[in-house]
């Protein structure tokens, strides 16, 4: 296991529906990433925005925005996440894809779909959590809306990650802050949340608010703009399985059955 994890959040101001121009913006920041990574994150849509015209906006799960993440992987010797719209079997899905650095791929399709913004119209549910192994780390990537519904994120796999990529706008902005904190604490584990900002093609506004929270809430990094940020920090295992032995506040957690 690797006892320090680098972890790199790219808030970006999104291009609406333009996956050409999302990645070069994309390139040009990650460029200016001169220290060592081990993960970067990207947000929920990243090559798109939050579209509900997954019609025009699909990829394939050998389309441009993963090929492009293949190649940075495998460049940077690093893995990147972040989600994107796929089509696969007629059905379209808000997909995170998670690449390792040798260009293997491990997906999961988000769970909760915003119903209040139409995504439940035109998108398809995901009924499987993923837990991603890398470097001797559990990793849980979930997607925006899910922050919402903790039993969906509760620690019963012992992960010591959970991440979450989103476009969650100003308006609610204190409920992110304040749920970001909340997964931290009740399930002893990291949390970072990556958010866009900027206006996306419904005029809707986004002040970003990414940060990272340790397993006892409390905030290790923030972005403090409301542009293209990238924040960095580093997870420390040895840190957080100290706080668990010393706070086994995980023994006495309930056992949820969810029915998929």
């Amino acid at each position: 296991m690797k006892e320090k994890l680098n972890i790199v959040a790219v808030q970006a101001d999104i291009f609406w529906e333009d996956i050409d121009a999302n990645i070069k913006n994309y390139n040009s920041i990650l460029l200016e990433i001169s220290h060592e990574v081990d993960l970067i994150v990207l947000p929920e849509m990243f090559s798109t925005g939050f579209s509900m015209e997954p019609y025009t906006c699909a990829e394939k799960m050998n389309g441009i925005s993963v090929s492009w993440m293949i190649q940075i992987a495998k460049e940077k010797q690093v893995a990147i996440t972040g989600s994107l719209i796929i089509k696969e079997n007629d059905e379209y899905y808000n997909r995170l894809v998670f690449v390792f650095p040798n260009g293997r791929l491990e997906t999961y399709d988000k769970r909760h779909l915003f119903s209040l913004g139409g995504e439940d119209k035109f998108y398809s549910s995901g009924r499987e959590k993923l837990i991603v192994e890398y470097k001797g780390w559990k990793i849980f990537p979930l997607i925006c809306y899910d922050l919402r519904f903790p039993v969906w994120s509760r620690n019963t796999d012992d992960y010591h990650i959970l991440i979450y990529v989103a476009n969650w706008p100003k308006p609610r902005i204190n409920a992110w802050d304040s749920l970001l904190k909340a997964r931290a604490i009740e399930n002893m584990c990291y949390v970072i949340g990556v958010n866009r900002v900027g206006l996306d093609g419904n005029n809707l506004e986004y002040i970003g608010h990414s940060q990272v929270y340790d397993i006892l809430g409390n905030e290790l990094e923030r972005s403090k703009t409301k542009k293209d940020d990238v924040i960095s920090c580093i997870l420390d295992i040895k840190t957080l399985n100290k706080a668990r032995k010393e706070l086994s506040f995980l023994n006495d957690k309930d056992s949820f059955f969810i029915e998929k």
